[in-house]
């Protein structure tokens, strides 16, 4: 069984200690830190091997959108975004961001880790009422339907499974394909339609074909 390292970030002490709590009960997790703003954030990321990323969205100083940035820009780290509805104008940004999911704060303990996991496997998480949010109020900021209108039946069956949340492993399976295979497709995908990465694939995807 696989550690997967955590970091978890969010300026309310109270969550904190709840979600500390939470993580250190399940056996293939290592906290590996705990932080209470963005800055402390990176500064973890950048010192330490952390695999999953938790980030409350709305920090005061660095965000937790800005702080993703920086920590995908020089880590391989996962990032798994918190957040509420009272923030539409940071979901937004948060969309354009490179973030592997998007999960309520209010969301029950099972959620949360079997979003961590995913997440860690290479899949991308949209809890419903995220997505659903997404799709109904930010049509300018998805682009237009025809975006996949150049991809091949087997492209858009691997953009389908992104969408889905499925790993690149779990959508070769599926596929009878190899991982790498997989790889050259996202990559394709990503030329043809001048994403920038799965997490917008997987969010244009839904847009185009299940609004």
């Amino acid at each position: 069984m696989d550690t997967i390292r955590i970091m978890f970030a969010d300026d309310d002490v109270i969550i904190r200690t709840g979600m500390e709590m939470i993580l250190e009960t399940q056996e293939d997790f290592q906290v590996v830190a705990v932080c209470s703003s963005g800055e402390e954030a990176i500064r973890v990321c950048e010192n330490s091997d952390v695999d999953v990323a938790i980030l409350d969205i709305r920090m005061p100083g660095i965000n937790g959108i800005e702080a993703a940035k920086a920590i995908t820009a020089n880590e391989t780290t996962k990032i798994l975004l918190l957040t509420t509805f009272d923030e539409p104008d940071l979901i937004t940004e948060a969309v354009k961001a490179e973030v592997h999911g998007y999960i309520l704060k209010s969301s029950s303990a099972e959620t949360i880790l079997s979003a961590i996991r995913a997440v860690y496997q290479g899949g991308t998480v949209f809890q419903k009422d995220v997505m659903d949010y997404i799709t109904n109020h930010m049509t300018q900021a998805l682009g237009n339907t025809d975006i996949f209108a150049e991809l091949t039946e087997r492209e858009l069956e691997v953009a389908k499974l992104i969408a889905e949340g499925l790993t690149n492993k779990e959508i070769g399976e599926r596929l009878f394909i190899s991982d790498g295979t997989v790889r050259n497709h996202i990559t394709t995908i990503l030329s043809k339609t001048d994403l920038k990465h799965r997490t917008q694939i997987a969010i244009q995807y839904i847009y185009a074909f299940q609004s």
